[in-house]
């Protein structure tokens, strides 16, 4: 039976056999390697991993999905995760030791921001991810300080991990096609990140970002003196998209000085 893609999951499932051939070349899958694909859908991508993976792991909040992969795959080769990936604990999957875990996938539009925000809380335990998205997201990912496109999502993220947009994808690869087009995003998190209080850098990033119009003394008053943002190495007549991430470390550090480096 034919599933039809439901709008409340964000569903719009990848069937370009060439694009997905270049997904799995820059994902270059190796035999022994754990892998977990959030949101395998109809397995397009599934199987083409399958092809290069002992074994693998999915995480599927459709039921009627899960139940067709169960049927689909065999338990030795697909180990299936029913529930949601926003609440699913990534470090409950088993990695050999000298291992970490390497996240793929076509996350849904309408969860894509929050649910990159819990996979960095796994970050120490994770390799790389690969995830296809809006394109319009991964800009702001990967956008440099100056672009209009920098916000919060560059700086938190940027603080995790080295990102690069692999390439552009078609609404056309898709079924049924999206409004917009996607992107491919490489994740690799940061060997040796800057010491900071994590929830404190974000609660510095989310009050300058929420009047971005303004000159960051303005948009940090309250929080900081104009002498702090100096301080900072940051010029208080500068808007917020202009300062870099190690500025915004500093900030925060500032208010809860980072006593050890994280783990």
């Amino acid at each position: 039976m034919k599933h039809v893609a439901r709008k409340r999951f964000g569903q719009n499932f990848l069937t370009d056999k060439f694009v997905l051939a270049d997904i799995i070349d820059a994902i270059g899958p190796q035999p022994d390697q754990t892998m977990v694909e959030i949101g395998p859908g109809l397995a397009a991508m599934t199987a083409l991993l399958l092809k290069h993976l002992n074994h693998m792991h999915v995480v599927e909040l459709d039921r009627d999905l899960v139940a067709r992969l169960e049927k689909s795959f065999p338990r030795d080769k697909l180990t299936i995760h029913s529930g949601d990936a926003l609440k699913f604990d990534f470090g409950q999957i088993s990695v050999p030791p000298g291992q970490k875990l390497r996240v793929v996938g076509n996350l849904p539009y309408n969860i894509s921001s929050p649910l990159l925000f819990h996979l960095a809380d796994f970050a120490p335990l994770i390799e790389d991810q690969h995830f296809m998205l809006q394109k319009e997201v991964v800009e702001r990912m990967v956008a440099e300080p100056g672009s209009k496109v920098y916000g919060r999502l560059s700086v938190m993220l940027q603080w995790r991990y080295d990102m690069k947009l692999m390439f552009i994808v078609p609404p056309t690869a898709f079924e049924p096609p999206p409004q917009v087009e996607s992107a491919i995003v490489r994740m690799v998190p940061v060997a040796e990140r800057l010491a900071c209080d994590g929830p404190t850098l974000e609660a510095v990033v989310l009050k300058a970002f929420s009047q971005r119009r303004k000159v960051i003394r303005n948009c940090l008053a309250g929080m900081f003196t104009e002498a702090q943002i100096v301080e900072a190495g940051i010029d208080p007549t500068v808007r917020p998209e202009t300062v870099g991430l190690v500025q915004y470390v500093a900030l925060a550090n500032l208010l809860k000085p980072a006593l050890t480096p994280p783990a």
